[in-house]
């Protein structure tokens, strides 16, 4: 019987393994070095770290950086775009904005294709959907010998006004991919039918660029893996917190941009609502950088504006989650200014900070919590050695730059990183429209739970979460998911002239293409859910907001009313007087899949058995005696009283003198302030 349940994050520096057996329903994880230039050897070598049998897989899910990996680094095969004669320039052309207003200097990145391999067609639609210029299938054809003498390996076709007419693109396809039997050829039509040229356009570009690039680390995945006796669908997570197959997973690459990073925040939800909390802040803390999430409700806000290079945006939807430079190996420094600095930079894995021996000298947060005691000397159950005289020299630098002494240094560097994410938790919270003392912080990722109470106590948040694996959370959190496929369409209309029966008709066209994709994923039909949205706005206005509605005669009326409620929330304004307009229908394809479930565990134990040592820890401008603890022997139901330190193989938990932590029946550290 096939009873393991395997989840493997792929990071750019470590692969993380999380196995979860349901016949004996123990829990076990362990970590790798990441390969990025043989991306599937860093999963196989995770596997057999673990001593997993592939035959013994019931299944395999997983997140990876292969695809933002591949547009940060460039590594691209040789993209064509076929564009409508008059639109070769749209990826150049842009909005005409910037990331940075107030840097006149900074240009956004080259667009992914190059001028010289954008070619034109003399097609044209017009926004009614009539054709105006029909295809000339020989212009297409030559076109395609060009683009097989220039070594061609991916086209994205995009069209003006395709999304509401798609004959000129599906027949131009049709010819390259009758042409070209070995190009993968991607149409916008296809990948994202909405309004909008350029978001359009770079969507359609981004899913060429990286199809053949997934569709080789699958195959190539899918083969290693059937070799060791696997046999089954390899699950991939996308970025919209769902998997798709390995079959789909080629027709929308775009949508595996931001696999990786949305494992956290699925993670995070899971683990909120294992204690209670339907409301909930992400904090994934790593080695370079912070991510960070929010769950309102039991739902993960999703957004449709996001991108891993500026200036090209992919229009799936998207987990929201917003990253900034504060990890372990982020670096503090003093700026032209003389103020003192934490970040982006980081020192990475390698050289690493200067307590790690390998060649950093620059001080980080890493270097400041070992100054402070807040961070043991030895790491991964001993294996890692951290040298405190190099993190003593780092933080030094920064001392002397400010005429401070060395622990008023390293905790400047800390409340400086606290700080830094402490605006981005207001970013994503009260920014939005969210207060986060009705919030709880769960707080992960190697470095999260160092950080996490001090975050809390700034922010007012009262309870934060440690999950018992913080270091592999998000690992786990592919374990978690459902298939899922998100569609839509424009439809732009008056709210007041539409029925409840048009809708219908549109959202019937929809859901027929989410019926085969997930007939195609091999869901059967029971496990089938289907969800509509309504993107609505007040007209004249730019932004929308999604509705959802009921599949079985929804009320208009009612839909309306949440509108208004909606966007009174969102942006402290509602206005019922004014007309509103439907801008997009939204469909969302559930398949669900069925789900571990963790185990709970009874009081084994005391507190005392758990205890490592006494340390003396920096709180409060002083050097307090602090009990350091080991996770693995801490019993369930134990209420730990700051000042103290929780060990443990993936992280490290700091709990200040002022909080109190009670350890639950799923082995979650839950923290809070003493009142």
């Amino acid at each position: 019987m096939k009873q393991i349940r395997l989840a493997i994050d792929v990071g750019g520096t470590f692969t993380d393994v999380f196995v979860f057996d349901e016949n004996t329903r123990n829990i076990s994880v362990t970590k790798t070095s990441s390969t990025p230039s043989n991306p599937e050897q860093g999963i196989l070598d995770g596997i057999e770290k673990a001593q997993v049998k592939c035959e013994n897989i019931k299944v395999f899910s997983h997140g990876t950086t292969v695809g933002t990996n591949a547009l940060i680094e460039r590594k691209l095969p040789k993209t064509a775009l076929v564009t409508t004669k008059g639109f070769r320039d749209v990826p150049e052309i842009r909005r005409g904005t910037k990331l940075d207003l107030w840097d006149a200097y900074k240009d956004t990145a080259k667009p992914y294709i190059q001028r010289r391999d954008r070619f034109e067609i003399n097609e044209r639609i017009d926004f009614n959907g009539n054709v105006l210029i029909a295809v000339d299938p020989e212009e297409v054809r030559l076109l395609a010998q060009k683009l097989k003498k220039r070594g061609t390996e991916s086209i994205a076709v995009c069209f003006m006004n395709s999304y509401v007419n798609c004959e000129n693109e599906k027949l131009v396809k049709e010819i390259l991919q009758e042409e070209l039997p070995n190009v993968y050829v991607c149409a916008s039509s296809e990948v994202l039918p909405e309004i909008f040229e350029h978001e359009r356009m770079s969507t359609t570009i981004v899913n060429a660029v990286l199809g053949p690039i997934i569709s080789k680390y699958i195959s190539t995945l899918e083969g290693e893996m059937e070799q060791k006796g696997y046999m089954d669908d390899i699950l991939v997570l996308h970025s919209g917190g769902g998997v798709m197959t390995s079959s789909t997973v080629p027709r929308y690459a775009a949508r595996i941009a931001s696999s990786g990073i949305a494992a956290g925040a699925i993670a995070s939800k899971h683990i909120a609502k294992l204690c209670g909390f339907n409301n909930a802040i992400g904090l994934d803390m790593g080695g370079t950088s912070t991510d960070i999430s929010l769950m309102y409700d039991g739902d993960i806000r999703i957004t449709k504006d996001w991108f891993i290079e500026y200036g090209y945006p992919i229009g799936f939807p998207s987990i929201e989650i917003l990253t900034i430079g504060a990890g372990g190996g982020s670096i503090a420094w003093k700026d032209e200014g003389g103020s003192l600095r934490n970040g982006p930079q980081s020192a990475g894995a390698v050289p690493g900070p200067a307590c790690y021996m390998r060649g950093g000298e620059e001080p980080t947060n890493s270097d400041a919590n070992l100054v402070l005691g807040r961070l043991g000397a030895n790491l991964l159950d001993g294996s890692m050695q951290l040298d405190e005289e190099r993190a003593l020299q780092a933080v030094n630098k920064i001392a002397k730059e400010f005429n401070y002494s060395t622990l008023e240094a390293a905790n400047a560097i800390i409340e400086l990183a606290n700080a830094n994410m402490c605006d981005a938790i207001r970013l994503i919270s009260v920014r939005r429209g969210y207060d986060p003392r009705e919030f709880a912080l769960v707080a992960f990722g190697g470095a999260g739970p160092l950080h996490g109470a001090y975050l809390a106590k700034e922010m007012e948040i009262p309870t934060v979460i440690v999950p018992p694996h913080p270091g592999v959370a998000a690992a786990m959190g592919c374990l978690l998911v459902d298939v899922r496929h998100d569609l839509s369409k424009t439809y732009v209309k008056k709210f007041d002239q539409v029925s409840s029966e048009e809708l219908d008709i549109e959202f019937s066209e929809l859901e027929k293409e989410a019926d085969q994709l997930l007939d195609d994923e091999g869901v059967a039909k029971e496990n089938s859910t289907l969800m509509r949205y309504i993107e609505m706005r007040y007209s004249g206005q730019w932004r929308s907001l999604a509705i959802p509605i009921s599949s079985k005669a929804p009320s208009l009326v009612e839909t309306l009313e949440a509108f208004h409620q909606e966007h009174e929330r969102e942006y402290a304004f509602s206005n019922r007087n004014q007309s509103v307009e439907i801008y997009g229908l939204q469909l969302t394809a559930i398949g669900t899949v069925p789900k571990p479930e963790f185990p709970k565990y009874g009081p084994s134990g005391s507190l005392a058995d758990a205890l490592k040592e006494i340390r003396e820890v920096y709180f409060d401008n002083e050097f307090v005696p602090t009990k350091v603890y080991d996770r693995e022997r801490i019993p369930v139901t134990s209420e730990i009283h700051g000042p103290a330190i929780v060990e443990q193989l993936d992280a490290t938990t700091v709990i200040p003198p002022e909080f109190t932590a009670v350890v639950d029946e799923y082995k979650n550290i839950i923290i809070t302030v003493n009142k």
